[in-house]
């Protein structure tokens, strides 16, 4: 049995057999799977949105608090003014653009290369925070992770982006259970509290008998201006927004729905906002209605206990957890299910980046915004590179933050904003632009209902990104701004970069003009099977003029090649170039380069022997200097590079475990008949 190598057991073991892109077709997802793919992100942020909302409204004190429902009620609404227009999007733009192509086809690449960037630091910070968020419920469950909840964040991180790399399809169905249970928990705890609630018999919360006192900066709710007020109701509403993200790595991902996608794309987004909606806002009440008292972990010096500071080493769980182990006070597998649940969501919603960020690099990349390297489908037929470019920035943050969703969660939404603003803009111009020429009244109703469901949209999404920018700048909201611009003036670069390589690499009729000579050079070592297959595959090529050079090392062995030359009666010139430091480089290039200078409309061709090797080590102790005198040659204008390959017999190896690789079987090869044809080849 031929060899196999290490790295390609590995690639297999991690990724699984190799997909044809014919198999495209087989990784797309019906409508069950892309719920939990494209839906865990916005979902899991009911196990951390209203924690925020509560911990904004504590600055004044737990009085506060009787604002919570309607703040939750505010994001419904402005949620589901979001989901309708993306409804209205995935039917116009079935692409997979989402709001980059909106933006873009509308409104100009200025705005889609600033929605595009919006995005790419949005799905990174998506990643970072729910997976920082998972970390620090493991970190309460198991005592050992204290402290080290940024390496545990940067394992789980890299676990997810290798489930990832085997494919959509695949990912899809490891994360459909988990999802799928933690809806059932949230909705199953929301909806047992508030038939208790009904029955009035509902418990407290573990916090309920704390005591807030008000920030000192603030004040209490009753001395509060109404501007201040306002301010802070508004810095809460913007903190609750958090639950908004995710909701457009639908349109972005349109492509990997069946058919019809836009259709399934559109009824998954009416299915998530209806879950989302009913688990905010019941989340909210049942925390409010319980009596919890909820602080940043940085202020816990604000709550007393019978009018007592708080005893060291306090622990204060998350509003889910405090919700379900009150009202599951009688059946306590319920709260372990919906805890456990929970943690495993948070860490599962960066699947919803890790599926949207990769689409949109291939969009950037098929555009000439972001390297070409980024829409190229890796051997499971997802865009690998993407992914690993993802992980790679989300792990940089969660070090920097040190894995803290609170920190990190002011630098959330801004950028999810910019790009609702300016896709629901450019949704508008597309329906008043189809308007103008569309005649047939039943189609111009559709299209007008379209508009002002657009329209809404952007009123309240421009409302809460004045709102965000307002409340999160200072906050930390600056540093995503950053980034952004960051992002944009980088993705221009690329594509000017890219502009000026095709406008120089156009094809001109000067081009087509012949040389006026060939000069040839052979570069020879020693006398052996290379050097004499590289001369003869010279000789074939018919050059006006042939040489063999060689850089003496030493008047011994360039003696000895003189005789042996001379002995075997080879009929091409041997140039010897002298070296007296011992660099074989330089004189090689350094002739090159004058014989060029001596015929300017001529060409240099320089054939170099090289060996091929089967095994990677193998690689390290040849043709060494080979690659340097490529590198140094390609820069050198006028000169061609030839290897001329020689095949040891390690090679084999390779060439064995690659007819290996295309005759193995794969899934579904039987019944289209694939394998007989393989057989026969």
């Amino acid at each position: 049995m031929p060899l196999v190598s290490v790295g390609d057991v590995s690639k297999r073991i991690l990724l699984g057999r190799k997909l044809r892109s014919s198999q495209l077709g087989e990784t797309l997802l019906p409508k069950r799977i892309a719920l939990p793919v494209f839906a865990s992100d916005a979902l899991s942020s009911v196990a951390y949105a209203p924690d925020e909302i509560f911990i904004m409204l504590s600055l004044a004190g737990a009085s506060a608090y009787v604002w919570s429902w309607k703040i939750a009620i505010a994001v419904a609404l402005v949620m589901a003014a979001v989901i309708a227009s993306y409804r209205q999007t995935v039917h116009a733009y079935p692409s997979g653009g989402g709001d980059y192509e909106v933006a873009t086809v509308n409104l100009g690449k200025t705005a889609g290369t600033t929605v595009a960037s919006a995005l790419l630091v949005d799905y990174v910070l998506t990643v970072a925070v729910s997976i920082s968020s998972g970390a620090q419920y493991a970190a309460g469950a198991i005592p050992a992770l204290n402290g080290h909840e940024a390496t545990f964040a940067t394992v789980l991180v890299l676990l997810l982006m290798a489930v990832n790399l085997r494919g959509i399809r695949e990912s899809g169905s490891v994360f459909a259970i988990p999802t799928y249970a933690f809806m059932v928990a949230i909705l199953g705890m929301c909806g047992y509290g508030l038939l208790r609630l009904a029955a009035g018999d509902l418990p407290r919360v573990e916090s309920a008998d704390l005591e807030i006192l008000p920030d000192p900066g603030v004040g209490s709710e009753q001395s509060l201006t109404t501007f201040a007020l306002l301010f802070l109701l508004a810095r809460a509403f913007s903190s609750g927004c958090a639950a908004l993200t995710g909701v457009e790595a639908i349109s972005n991902g349109v492509p990997a729905f069946r058919k019809p996608k836009s259709r399934n794309a559109a009824t998954t987004l009416l299915l998530l906002g209806l879950i989302a909606v009913s688990m905010m806002v019941s989340v909210t009440v049942l925390a409010k209605e319980m009596g919890l008292r909820f602080v940043d972990p940085r202020d816990f010096d604000r709550l007393r206990l019978d009018g007592q500071p708080l005893p060291e080493g306090y622990e204060q769980h998350p509003v889910i957890s405090q919700i379900a182990e009150a009202v599951f006070n009688d059946f306590s597998p319920g709260f372990y299910f919906v805890i456990t649940v929970t943690g495993v969501i948070l860490v599962l919603a960066a699947n919803t980046a890790f599926n949207g960020f990769p689409v949109l690099g291939s969009i950037l990349a098929k555009d000439g915004f972001a390297p070409r390297a980024l829409g190229s489908r890796g051997d499971r037929l997802a865009y690998s590179n993407g992914i690993v470019f993802l992980a790679v920035m989300a792990i940089v943050l969660i070090v920097i933050f040190d894995a803290e969703p609170t920190r990190l969660i002011q630098l959330y939404i801004v950028g999810v904003f910019v790009s609702f603003n300016l896709s629901q803009l450019g949704m508008i111009r597309h329906w008043t632009r189809l308007l103008r020429t569309e005649k047939d009244p039943a189609a111009r109703r559709r299209m007008f209902r379209s508009r002002v469901i657009n329209t809404v949209g952007l009123s309240f999404t421009a409302v809460v990104l004045v709102i965000v920018l307002i409340t999160k700048f200072l906050a930390g909201a600056w540093i995503t701004i950053l980034a952004m611009v960051f992002f944009f003036a980088l993705m221009r670069g690329i594509r000017r970069h890219y502009d000026n390589v095709a406008e120089e690499l156009a094809a001109e009729d000067e081009d087509r003009v012949m040389p006026t000579r060939v000069h040839a050079i052979v570069l020879v070592s020693k006398i052996h099977k290379p050097t004499l297959r590289a001369l003869a595959f010279a000789k074939a090529t018919r050059p006006n003029v042939l040489e063999a050079v060689t850089v003496s090392s030493g008047p011994e062995d360039t003696s000895r090649l003189l005789d042996e030359w001379d002995r075997r009666g080879l009929d091409v010139p041997l140039k010897v170039l002298f070296s007296p430091y011992r660099e074989l480089l330089r004189p090689i290039v350094e002739y090159a380069a004058e014989i060029r200078r001596a015929n300017p409309r001529g060409v240099v061709a320089v054939y170099i022997p090289e060996y091929v090797v089967g095994r990677w080590w193998e690689q390290l102790l040849h043709n060494q200097t080979a690659l340097r005198l490529k590198g140094k040659l390609l820069f050198t204008p006028g000169v061609m590079v030839i290897s001329v390959p020689y095949q040891l017999r390690s090679s084999e190896i390779a060439r064995e475990r690659e007819l290996r690789e295309d005759f193995r079987p794969r899934p579904g090869d039987l019944r289209r008949g694939d394998v007989r044809k393989r057989a026969k080849r």
